[in-house]
């Protein structure tokens, strides 16, 4: 993989993706489908997934490709690929609460190794550079124009006070058990994969979800999160959260700074 081609081309189709989503999202069309397994997709999932699916084919022809709202016609045997969700979070889009993100990943070999997380409502961009670092853009996010780029790191975590960020949209109680076996100082609700960013950028310690989720939820900013010092294991073996297994379903997992005492 040519990883300078890949961070422009994740980079531009995702900000390209996050223009069409806010036009949608402006225009107050929020209407939703329900899909097979009823989670709920609108008009600015299948445009985004339609652009960023067009640019990953021609600009990585021979590299497989999986998306969310192409689920269903997936090579189920596949560890080194290109996958998207073009909209996470949209029950935060829907509900215009503006955590909502774009996902672009690269893995290989199981391994999720680069991504990007485009919160587009937010104006917040965290990506991968081609050697790997995990950095924050600022300034005007324009497609064909590259701002200043800021590296980023997980913090150094407190155990005796962490701050644990968790899902807004889809707490559970199994989540909740486990936040409590910790020090905790601070717990903020946020949606989609920014939790991962927010690890990723020393904002929060500890993100547990002990919940349901597929790889297109998380590789991108699982990615991040590794690039910036953190690590997502798997809630009940802790070893790393892999990436190409059958179906696309996630294991509960638990994306932390590195430092934290998990329990």
């Amino acid at each position: 993989m040519d990883h300078a081609k890949l961070a422009i081309e994740m980079r531009r189709l995702a900000i390209e993706a996050g223009a069409v989503i806010m036009d949608i999202y402006r225009s107050g069309e929020m209407e939703t489908e329900a899909k097979d397994d009823n989670s709920p997709v609108t008009a600015a999932d299948r445009a985004a997934d339609a652009l960023i699916s067009a640019g990953l084919r021609a600009a990585f022809p021979d590299v497989a490709l999986v998306t969310e709202e192409q689920a269903a016609s997936h090579d189920q045997n596949v560890s080194t690929f290109l996958i998207v969700d073009p909209l996470d979070g949209t029950k935060e889009f829907v509900k215009r609460r503006g955590d909502f993100t774009v996902n672009i990943a690269y893995v290989e070999d199981g391994v999720p190794v680069r991504g990007i997380v485009y919160a587009p409502a937010r104006g917040r961009l965290f990506m991968t550079t081609p050697d790997g670092t995990a950095v924050e853009e600022t300034g005007d996010l324009a497609p064909a124009q590259q701002g200043p780029q800021a590296p980023i790191s997980v913090a150094s975590p407190d155990n005796g006070a962490l701050r644990v960020v968790a899902s807004k949209s889809h707490r559970t109680p199994e989540t909740d058990d486990y936040i409590a076996r910790y020090e905790v100082s601070d717990v903020v609700s946020a949606g989609s994969s920014l939790k991962f960013c927010l690890v990723a950028t020393g904002e929060a310690d500890l993100y547990p979800r002990l919940g349901r989720t597929m790889e297109w939820d998380t590789a991108a900013g699982d990615a991040v999160l590794r690039a910036a010092g953190g690590q997502v294991v798997q809630a009940d073996t802790l070893k790393p959260l892999a990436y190409g297994k059958g179906g696309f379903a996630n294991p509960y997992f638990i994306a932390y700074a590195k430092g934290v005492d998990l329990q």
